[in-house]
């Protein structure tokens, strides 16, 4: 599938650039339409370049087209010296058709076949769009290489989650445990000093048993005595 900048250069107006000057205006393909002789010239052009070394700044255009080993365009006229001539300040200005015949009738000066120009940019754009599917497939190996990764990482985070969880909750029920025995323990001990005190208290005017907790706020002393 050719693209209409290819066009742009390649189809020729009969009417207007013969009219202007049939000489200077060269065709592609004698009378075959401009969309068949864009095609011809593809057709001659491999598919797939291949990139023979690589490429450290892909922003660089210029490396990519080296690293794809794109020939030297005949007299340098490659399709970019072309953009540089339409963008001229001598004719930039001009009409498409003016602009057009005035680029043939340099390349033809020149001894340059605009086939080679469009072959160059073909050459171009394929460079281009396999080294787009060669980052396409760097970015899904990435992808898929690090999405695995995280998956993992996450396995591994809910794997420790899930243990530091079962860690707390077996404090939590060890606490809960010691707390249960201690309350009994107390229970059973006031029993004991109640027991003790109660004894003591036969024989004293003031009893030194203390029946409460070790904790709570100490009563003042009462005398008890024997009934």
């Amino acid at each position: 599938m050719t693209k209409k900048w290819y066009n742009y250069i390649v189809t020729i107006d009969e009417n207007s650039a013969g009219a202007q000057n049939p000489a200077s205006a060269p065709k592609l393909g004698g009378q075959k339409s401009a969309s068949q002789s864009v095609a011809e010239i593809a057709a001659d052009v491999a598919p797939e370049p291949k990139f023979t070394s690589p490429v450290s700044d892909p922003t660089s255009f210029e490396e990519i087209y080296r690293a794809a080993e794109i020939p030297a365009a005949p007299q340098g006229y490659s399709i970019l010296k072309v953009a540089q001539m339409l963008e001229s300040e001598h004719i930039r200005t001009l009409s498409s058709d003016v602009k057009r015949s005035t680029v043939l009738v340099a390349l033809d000066a020149a001894g340059v076949n605009i086939k080679d120009v469009i072959q160059d940019a073909v050459q171009r754009d394929r460079a281009l769009d396999g080294y787009e599917r060669v980052q396409q497939r760097a970015l899904n190996e990435l992808e898929t290489t690090k999405t695995k990764e995280n998956n993992q990482i996450q396995a591994d985070i809910d794997r420790y989650v899930t243990e530091q969880r079962a860690k707390m909750q077996a404090n939590s029920d060890a606490i809960s445990r010691e707390r249960e025995r201690f309350s009994g323990w107390k229970l059973k001990k006031q029993q004991e000093e109640k027991k003790i005190a109660d004894t003591v208290g036969y024989f004293v005017s003031e009893n030194p048993i203390t029946t409460g907790d070790v904790n709570a706020t100490p009563p003042d002393s009462k005398s008890v005595r024997k009934s």
